[in-house]
C-alpha cells in the first residue's frame, strides 16, 4: 500500500482549522456555565472560529512548509 504525502496547503489546512475549531469549543464551554442566550454563545463562537483561523492561517503554513520541506 502506497502513502501519499498530503501536500502543505492540505497538511497545515487541516491543523489550523482543527486548532480553530478547538478554540470555538472551549469558548462554547466556557460559556456553559454563565447566563447567556444561545445568539450569543453562537455569535461568541463564529467569532472565536473566525479570528483564530485569521490569525494562525499565515503563521502555520511556513512552519509547516519548513518542517515538511526540510
Amino acid at each position: 500500500m502506497v502513502v501519499k504525502r498530503l501536500s502543505v496547503g492540505w497538511t497545515s489546512a487541516l491543523i489550523y482549522t482543527s486548532a480553530a475549531l478547538a478554540a470555538a469549543g472551549l469558548f462554547l464551554a466556557a460559556t456553559a456555565w454563565r447566563d447567556y442566550g444561545w445568539v450569543a454563545r453562537m455569535g461568541g463562537t463564529g467569532w472565536v472560529f473566525l479570528l483564530t483561523m485569521i490569525i494562525l492561517m499565515p503563521t502555520v503554513t511556513p512552519w509547516v512548509r519548513k518542517r515538511l520541506e526540510g
